[in-house]
């Protein structure tokens, strides 16, 4: 590929990311770039040039852009950057956007790493027809929202206060509602620091808010990933005389 269809081809796609704000990874541009360094590297070029990178997570389904640190200080200045988000969020938004996050993405990555480790050891023959990397949609719990009602509705302001943030997330690309459920959004696994926030949740008392969850589906999960690694303890041997 020439560097001039190279750079066609980056501009076309930083364009569709500013328009869209996210694209999946199945879009014929971003797979097209995933596989071509000239591409992904002038797209980061161009985007680098107006103050934005791409952000691009293996297990997430689409990819999106943010802001570098310099333009991050530029535009928000001082008490921007020092504010809890910049998407105008209330703190029971964000606390909710926390708790969704815990719900979905934790049980989720748990079942996209076990698929990925079986891969490697080497149980190949029955897993040749699965993709590489799994995606976000197929491993993705949706959450009951008269559960996260129930469980979580009296810290998070109750149901007139959960609803109007349901809609903020949903608008922000963070969730998806289908129907009663909660879907994970494009940006629920891309804008949050998984290597960052999981730790603090499981080891901290939010994990244990969360073990309370009465959903079917995310409490057995959110459970397995709470349980202390067993470590086996072999008997010591008399040594001989």
């Amino acid at each position: 590929m020439s560097s001039s269809s190279a750079l066609d081809d980056a501009a076309a796609l930083a364009a569709q990311l500013l328009a869209r704000r996210w694209l999946p990874r199945s879009h014929p541009l971003v797979r097209r770039a995933l596989i071509d360094t000239d591409i992904w590297t002038a797209l980061g070029e161009r985007l680098a040039a107006v103050g934005l990178r791409v952000i691009d997570n293996l297990y997430a389904d689409h990819i999106s852009l943010a802001m570098l640190r310099p333009a991050e200080a530029a535009v928000f200045g001082e008490t921007g950057l020092a504010a809890n988000n910049n998407l105008d969020l209330p703190r029971d938004g964000v606390a909710l956007l926390v708790v969704l996050w815990s719900l979905i993405v934790l049980p989720k990555r748990q079942r996209q790493v076990a698929r990925a480790e079986a891969k490697e050891e080497g149980q190949g023959e029955f897993f040749a027809t699965d993709k590489p990397v799994p995606m976000a949609i197929s491993v993705s719990p949706t959450i009951s929202y008269r559960s996260l009602l129930a469980d979580f509705g009296n810290q998070l302001g109750k149901k007139m206060r959960l609803d109007s943030n349901l809609k903020l997330l949903e608008r922000n690309g963070f969730i998806t509602r289908r129907g009663e459920d909660i879907a994970e959004g494009p940006l629920l696994d891309l804008l949050l620091d998984y290597d960052t926030l999981a730790p603090r949740i499981l080891d901290g008392a939010l994990g244990d808010v969360l073990a309370r969850s009465t959903d079917p589906l995310v409490a057995p999960a959110l459970a397995t990933l709470r349980q202390p690694e067993e470590v086996e303890i072999q008997p010591e041997s008399d040594s001989e005389s």
